[in-house]
């Protein structure tokens, strides 16, 4: 955790790590992996600095960093889950969170918003509430339109350049999820699920060849149960107009302990596996959609 003033001019808000030159029709966002918390959230929340961040997606773009290497960009957003859900739509506000009256165009009625894990969540993991009191709608409306708009607004951009360069454009969107949930047993969670929507947001065939690489590597691999894909895929993933998005949703267990916050011994060998399956992904691209997408130089 970095304890930060303001996240425009203590900490960027998010970057992109390019390659030399994009060689390949992938960009890989990790949205969740943020660990720059401003002083200010941190004073009105009610958590400890451990409680809250357990919703971060804790060093899962470390996991993927391998592929900017590969000829990939890699997105990631420096501010926490916690403060500012990118993987919701942009307004899921929950109203009974603020002080005042939430515009009217405001989607207050989501399954998101009613678990309370809106766009300003109301939780974290177990059912924590974060905040000690109400939120000045202000607030909300100022952390949307400073950080979450000009966020997407950098992806589309990437995505779409990546879509002109190649012809189409993939997009990988990491994210991490706990080894337990209350109720289910932790011996039946996939070590890795991949979400594309019921089919909807990504080539087939880009997503089966995930999973055999994954399953090859001796991954334990679900698809789309529990996690289908969030906002950031159906949004994005249109594969009738050469727009693919495909979410990779890893056991936090395989790489790290989820009581100290800290990575494990396996977090490298996790780190060189998900290079490989992008690897996978990069040739079967090639092969199904043309020859752009095994340029390696």
């Amino acid at each position: 955790m970095r304890v930060v003033r303001d996240l425009h001019q203590d900490a960027a808000p998010y970057e992109v790590l390019m390659p030399e030159r994009q060689s390949r029709p992938f960009v890989f966002n990790s949205p969740h992996s943020g660990t720059a918390y401003p002083q200010a959230f941190l004073e009105a929340s009610r958590l400890d600095s451990r409680a809250i961040r357990r919703s971060e997606d804790a060093f899962v773009d470390e996991l993927v960093a391998g592929v900017v290497d590969l000829g990939a960009p890699l997105m990631r957003a420096h501010f926490p889950r916690a403060f500012l859900d990118l993987n919701r739509e942009p307004y899921e506000l929950d109203p009974k969170m603020f002080r005042g009256r939430l515009p009217a165009y405001v989607n207050a009625r989501s399954t998101r918003v009613a678990g309370g894990l809106g766009t300003i969540a109301r939780i974290v993991a177990e059912n924590e509430e974060i905040y000690a009191g109400l939120l000045e709608v202000e607030e909300a409306l100022q952390r949307i339109e400073t950080l979450y708009k000009p966020y997407h607004e950098r992806l589309r951009k990437l995505l779409a350049r990546t879509h002109v360069d190649f012809g189409f454009a993939v997009l990988i969107d990491c994210h991490s999820m706990p080894s337990m949930i209350r109720g289910q047993d932790p011996r039946n969670r996939p070590d890795i699920i991949l979400g594309d929507r019921y089919g909807t947001s990504c080539s087939p065939d880009l997503t089966a060849a995930a999973v055999d690489a994954l399953e090859d590597l001796g991954y334990r691999v679900a698809r789309n149960k529990p996690y289908a894909g969030g906002f950031i895929t159906e949004h994005y993933g249109k594969p009738g107009k050469g727009l693919h998005a495909l979410q990779l949703e890893i056991n936090r267990a395989v790489y790290m302990d989820e009581r100290s916050l800290e990575p494990t011994a396996d977090f490298a060998r996790v780190q060189a596996d998900l290079t490989r399956m992008a690897e996978c992904l990069f040739e079967v691209a090639g092969e199904q959609f043309g020859p752009s997408a095994l340029a390696a130089e």
